[in-house]
C-alpha cells in the first residue's frame, strides 16, 4: 500500500483498533493458479507475537486453503467517503481544486497456517462469534446449539492462523489540506445521509 508520510499510522494501538472496528477483512494469498481473495471475518489475538495474530476460518469447498499457504495478506477497509471540492474554502479563492476520496485501511503482513484440528477450530469459532455476538441483548453462543450439529459443522471448515509479521496503517483524512478546507470537508461529511460519512468527518483532524 502506498502511505506518504502525512497520512502513515504507526501506533499499533491505533491499528489494532482499526483491525477490529472493519470487522471484514479480505485475506489474499498466491498459489498455483494466481492470486486468491476471500472476505472473511477475522479476529485479532494481540497477545501473540510483536504484532499479534489473526484467526478465522474457510469453507473447507474454498480451495485457497489448499493452494494459498506462505505469504498472506490480510487487508481491513475502514471508513471511506468521497470528499466533493465543493466543500474546500479553496474552491472560492483560486478554483484549483479536484475530488478525491478520504479513508481508513490496515493492511496486515504475515504466513498463513492453515489447520483442521477441531479443538482448535472450535476455540476459533467460539471465540469469534463471542466476539460479534457481544453487544447484543441476548447473545447466542456456540454452546446454545446442539453439540453434534457444531461438530458436523465444523466438519466443514478449516481453521487459519496468521502471525502478522508486518502492519501498515493508512489514515488518509485531509491532513494534507489547509485548515479552513479540512474543517469544510468535515461540515459536508457530517451534514450527509450516509452513517460512514458521518462516521468519516469525526476523524477529520481541525
Amino acid at each position: 500500500m502506498y502511505v506518504p508520510t502525512l497520512f502513515k499510522e504507526t501506533d499499533v494501538a491505533e491499528i489494532h483498533a482499526a483491525m477490529r472496528g472493519a470487522r471484514l477483512a479480505n485475506l489474499v494469498t498466491s498459489g498455483p493458479g494466481g492470486l486468491i481473495a476471500t472476505p472473511l471475518p477475522l479476529f485479532l489475538d494481540p497477545s501473540e507475537g510483536e504484532h499479534g495474530v489473526l484467526y478465522g476460518h474457510v469453507a473447507k469447498a474454498n480451495p485457497q486453503w489448499r493452494e494459498g499457504s506462505g505469504e498472506a495478506l490480510a487487508i481491513f477497509q475502514g471508513p471511506e467517503a468521497y470528499v466533493s471540492p465543493s466543500w474546500y474554502a479553496t474552491k472560492a479563492e483560486t478554483g484549483k481544486v479536484v475530488p478525491t476520496w478520504n479513508y481508513v485501511a490496515v493492511h496486515a503482513y504475515g504466513p498463513v497456517e492453515f489447520f483442521h484440528d477441531v479443538d482448535r477450530l472450535l476455540d476459533a469459532v467460539t471465540r469469534l462469534t463471542d466476539i460479534h455476538e457481544s453487544g447484543r441483548d441476548h447473545p447466542w453462543a456456540v454452546a446454545d446449539a446442539p453439540p453434534d450439529f457444531v461438530q458436523s459443522q465444523l466438519r466443514g471448515i478449516v481453521g487459519l492462523r496468521m502471525p502478522i509479521t508486518r502492519l501498515e496503517g493508512k489514515r488518509k483524512l485531509s491532513q494534507n489540506r489547509p485548515a479552513q478546507d479540512r474543517a469544510g470537508v468535515a461540515a459536508g461529511l457530517a451534514s450527509s445521509a450516509d452513517p460512514q460519512d458521518r462516521e468519516v468527518a469525526a476523524y477529520i483532524p481541525s
